[in-house]
């Protein structure tokens, strides 16, 4: 899609699909490829020619008369409506009144509401519908059938929760691992709550928030569901020390107030690059900062001249500047003999705090004494820098 932007660049998208083991027929393999684009709707005949030669070929075809299978395209937790998910029916006719199971969900079809937004009663094969009636919000790409004995169905989500939760106990263990590599300072977290508009978007966050290199900070999500950000959002937040972060979702009634009052940071997103953005920078704020060392000059000896018991170092700067109470390092050869403070520096007689390149100085160090010409000394300061997150 999208070959009408002066940026498109097909063969580059055809190169990256044969990763995938998607290999273009003009490249000798047997995926039909069709450049479009939606806007201007170049080739899209061409695109609709070649699926259905594609479902001739293969011979797709779908039964009517079976009770319905399909997927989950999205789904999201309605405030009036409750729990609501966009089905694309694959085979099958779905009914209202239909016992279906979804992933880990289980329900029965209440309603069904068609791409005008007319109720409808049936949905055959092809046509996505939203669904009101089930228990709880499915994840977009589950995959649903339907059912005719109700406690069949019940049974069979109830065991793919159990599945989950599992899974999440598991999880746990390793979530209590990293929280006392943390309180040891190996291992730092950051806890979210995750709030958004429909399943998909939370989904989509979840898997680029992987993406983010966690060997310094583990991103440790409490939450992550579709809907308003409620009070009770507010109390997960404030007792596990956590950010809210809200994508294209608003804060029920009361859930401000609690947050300021509980000192709980809610960020508010509808841009997926900027919250991805923010998080990192989050993360990185959790980790200790660094001291570096910044280069101020260099400095080379052309004269020494004894000054009672030690000495001082007639000196031309030769680059950046050298400063007075500065870090110095004194090389011979190559060779550091020497690393300290500059404890006084001197432009003619006067004390100076900076001599900048092309001037001359005096330079004297109350540690160091065994000036030789040519020395080089270098000034430097030691910087507190943020550090950034490493791949591991």
């Amino acid at each position: 899609n999208k070959i009408d932007k002066p940026d498109a660049q097909p063969d580059r998208v055809k190169q990256e699909l044969t990763e995938y083991n998607l290999v273009p027929e003009e490249w000798g393999g047997d995926t039909i490829m069709v450049p479009v684009s939606a806007i201007t709707r170049e080739n899209l005949d061409t695109l609709l020619e070649m699926i259905l030669l594609v479902a001739e070929i293969e011979e797709l075809s779908a039964n009517p008369d079976r009770q319905a299978k399909g997927t989950v395209i999205e789904a999201n937790l309605d405030k009036s409506r409750g729990p609501v998910a966009t089905l694309l029916v694959q085979n099958g006719t779905l009914h209202v009144g239909d016992i279906l199971v979804a992933g880990s969900t289980f329900g029965k079809v209440r309603a069904m509401i068609d791409d005008r937004g007319k109720r409808v009663d049936a949905a055959t094969p092809s046509f996505a519908v939203e669904v009101l009636g089930l228990s709880d919000v499915p994840a977009a790409g589950d995959e649903f059938e339907v059912f005719s004995d109700s406690g069949e169905a019940r049974a069979l989500a109830e065991s793919r929760a159990e599945q989950q939760r599992q899974t999440r106990l598991r999880r746990g263990v390793s979530l209590t691992t990293l929280s006392a590599q943390a309180q040891e300072g190996e291992l730092k977290e950051l806890n979210l709550v995750l709030k958004a508009d429909v399943q998909g978007s939370l989904e989509a966050i979840l898997a680029a928030l992987q993406q983010l290199p966690q060997n310094q900070v583990q991103i440790r999500v409490l939450l992550a569901a579709p809907g308003e950000v409620t009070q009770t959002d507010v109390d997960l937040a404030a007792a596990s020390n956590a950010v809210i972060v809200g994508f294209s979702t608003t804060l029920a009634s009361g859930a401000r107030q609690a947050a300021d009052q509980a000192g709980v940071d809610v960020r508010e997103y509808n841009i997926i690059y900027k919250l991805l953005e923010d998080i990192q920078g989050a993360m990185e704020g959790l980790l200790e900062p660094e001291l570096v060392e910044e280069a101020l000059g260099t400095t080379e000896v052309r004269a020494v001249f004894p000054v009672g018991r030690g000495a001082v170092a007639g000196c031309y700067v030769q680059s950046g500047k050298v400063v007075r109470n500065s870090k110095v390092r004194v090389r011979r050869g190559g060779q550091v003999i020497y690393e300290g403070n500059l404890d006084s520096l001197k432009r003619m007689k006067d004390d100076a705090k900076e001599v900048n390149a092309g001037f001359e100085c005096g330079i004297g160090i109350d540690k160091f004494n065994d000036w030789v010409e040519g020395d080089i000394i270098e000034s430097f300061k030691m910087v507190t820098k943020r550090r950034t997150l490493t791949p591991a």
